[in-house]
């Protein structure tokens, strides 16, 4: 009988912690109602202490999904962590308190300084008391894969003792490789069933070395009967183990690993371009089951092969994780329905009846303009239309117009803005047009931003193109991220400048409100 796979899916904590992939709340919803979809069984909805950003995020989350999704979010081992936990998740169904704790001898002597007795008291008192609010609790050792085992044994009998339901083993750093990874979780495992069959046996890697999915698959064979794992890989310096690939490694190896999953696997690509879109961040096309490579075949022979049956080069199908073997074109004869399922395949929400009309409008006005309307065009329908409706707000810009003037002499950009009721207008010269733009852009809006990269793509085909600008500005030590979509390239330029002013005008906006929740 198939082990049925905890998938625990932390790409709004861990994943939203590389440089720019952060979310604002709205993006964070719209990303967990596609992991409802999905059917992940647990989300860990962010890290509530760190922020009153991330605290009010995890709390939207939980009155969005949790009546059908677990929700869980981290504290460190202290006190007022895992009240901000406990307060952000008490109202989900299925809610429970994530503690993280080091156990590796580097952990514990140069990130505490504390003596090792110290250090598990500290987690053993934690646990303690998130017991006292709720039934459920995780405890992570982190950096288990560095450390002496019976510490780390020790550890995880000392928290189990003291309620712990869930012992989750973190490959921190991505030191662990497959055969030594499995061995020591089978050793975990063995002595967890004989402390408490009923406590829950989890892995969390990091892909520092590329194995985080090797590892992963390893720790199921030899006992653990939930992961950790993010959308695309994504997380912290070379990312966490990739859901989609676990997922369907279990499911195209069945027979090997006795184990299934929960997950809705034709929501696996829908899910990954989404994440895309939101955070700007690229997947590379030949990574494995979301890239855009994955079932392509370019060598005569793998072609013919596939005519003849597509098992030849093919272990699942596209059609497995939501892919599609062609493309829907829509026009200005597709029909509402038409428009609204490519919407809604790609995991907006199009239920407000009055919102989607407004919607329709500008697509058959872009289809009037290109004939022709791929998905990546109607990507940029929807999050420029999303956008706007953001900004509309009073305290944050919007493009009124511009004109940009380039040569070799004196590039020249002049721009007019509204913000509110209030138009700013102005011009200034520059070494190039974006140059020209964004002078006049940071002197219109008075912030000395930095910008720190800045990234073009297309995202379409043919001349009407939609291209896709990605910009990192940095202002007072802090790095924002502003992405825009247009067919102009300067305007997509001039909008996600726009985009990064808004999110630092956003955050300060969010300080002002309120502080957050105290952390030791």
């Amino acid at each position: 009988m198939n082990r049925n796979i905890i998938v625990l899916d932390t790409t709004l904590r861990d994943g939203e912690q590389v440089p720019g992939a952060k979310l604002n709340v709205q993006q964070k919803l719209e990303f967990a109602q596609q992991l409802k979809r999905l059917n992940v069984d647990i989300i860990e909805a962010g890290f509530p202490a760190s922020s009153a950003g991330d605290f009010q995020a995890v709390q939207e989350i939980v009155r969005t999904v949790g009546d059908k999704v677990s929700i869980t979010a981290l504290a460190r081992a202290v006190k007022n962590d895992i009240d901000a936990v406990y307060e952000s998740i008490k109202l989900a169904q299925h809610p429970f308190i994530h503690i993280v704790l080091g156990t590796s001898n580097i952990h514990v002597d140069k990130k505490f300084n504390r003596s090792k007795e110290a250090v598990m008291q500290m987690g053993v008192d934690a646990v303690k008391y998130a017991k006292t609010l709720l039934p459920e609790v995780q405890y992570s050792t982190e950096d288990a894969s560095r450390s002496d085992f019976e510490y780390l044994w020790q550890t995880i009998e000392a928290v189990v003792k003291a309620g712990a339901t869930i012992i989750n083993v973190p490959d921190t750093v991505g030191y662990a490789v497959p055969e030594e990874f499995g061995e020591l979780i089978r050793k975990i495992n063995e002595r967890l069933k004989n402390l408490n069959d009923k406590v829950i046996l989890s892995v969390h890697c990091h892909n520092d070395l590329g194995l985080a999915t090797a590892n992963t698959l390893s720790a199921i064979h030899n006992g653990a009967d939930k992961i950790e794992v993010t959308i695309n890989g994504l997380g912290e310096r070379a990312g966490n183990t990739s859901l989609e690939e676990v997922v369907m490694g279990l499911k195209v190896r069945e027979n090997y690993y006795g184990c299934k999953t929960n997950i809705q696997t034709t929501e696996l690509l829908k899910t990954s371009r989404l994440l895309t879109h939101l955070t700007g961040l690229d997947v590379q096309v030949n990574k494995a089951i979301t890239g855009e490579n994955a079932f392509a075949h370019s060598s005569g022979i793998h072609q013919d092969g596939l005519l003849k049956d597509r098992q030849v080069y093919e272990i699942m199908t596209p059609e497995e994780v939501g892919g599609e073997s062609m493309e829907l074109i829509l026009t200005a004869r597709s029909g509402r329905h038409a428009f609204k399922n490519a919407v809604e395949k790609m995991g907006f929400d199009v239920s407000n009846a009055e919102d989607f009309e407004v919607l329709f409008g500008k697509f058959l006005a872009l289809a009037d303009a290109k004939k022709e309307v791929y998905d990546h065009d109607v990507f940029y329908l929807v999050t420029n239309h999303r956008t706007l409706d953001e900004s509309a707000s009073g305290h944050l810009y919007e493009l009124d117009s511009f004109q940009v003037v380039t040569n070799d002499l004196y590039p020249t950009a002049t721009v007019k803005l509204k913000k509110g009721s209030e138009i700013y207008k102005d011009s200034a010269v520059g070494d190039g047009p974006i140059d020209a733009l964004y002078s006049v852009l940071k002197s219109l809006v008075g912030l000395d931003v930095q910008l720190k990269d800045y990234k073009i793509n297309s995202l379409s085909r043919g001349k009407e193109a939609v291209g896709r600008v990605n910009i990192r500005v940095e202002y007072q030590g802090k790095i924002y991220s502003g992405r825009a979509m247009d067919t102009d390239i300067i305007k997509a330029s001039a909008l996600a400048f726009l985009n990064g002013i808004n999110a630092v005008l956003l955050d300060a906006s969010a300080d002002a409100s309120g502080a957050a929740p105290a952390v030791q």
